[in-house]
């Protein structure tokens, strides 16, 4: 026994009792605050991961919102256009038409003789209204 006080007392007397005493009584406490406090860390380094990944998906559900407005204002562009068009085509078409009823209706003869053409020509009606103010 003399033999291990000494040893004690060269590696630092009562204070290494106690601080052997007191680490074999609160090792597992001290395993549970270590454990607790890097669980602390790793869970702050969680949050601040998702926190990241958050503001990313932010910036990019905006930028998607950016996206599908420049497209659905292309679209209306090329809708307006597509109808400007068929407007153009369908004017275009009437003339073609009117133009067609005037040259079947043309008289090479002197005005005095094309009223007395039988039978009388009728110009071709192009609309549904126009039939019936001819019908009346």
């Amino acid at each position: 026994m003399d033999e291990w006080l000494k040893i004690i007392g060269a590696l630092g007397g009562l204070e290494a009792i106690r601080f052997t005493v007191t680490f074999l009584a609160n090792r597992k406490t001290n395993a549970r605050k270590e454990k607790a406090t890097a669980d602390s860390m790793e869970l702050q380094n969680l949050l601040s991961i998702i926190d990241n990944l958050n503001k990313q998906i932010e910036r990019y559900d905006e930028r998607l919102k950016q996206r599908d407005e420049k497209v659905d204002t292309i679209y209306r562009e090329w809708r307006t256009a597509q109808a400007e068009a068929q407007n153009w085509m369908r004017k275009y078409y009437e003339l073609e038409l009117a133009f067609k009823d005037a040259e079947h209706n043309r008289c090479d003869r002197p005005d005095s003789e094309c009223s007395r053409r039988t039978p009388p020509r009728r110009p071709i009606t192009i609309n549904n209204q126009n039939k019936e103010e001819s019908n009346e």
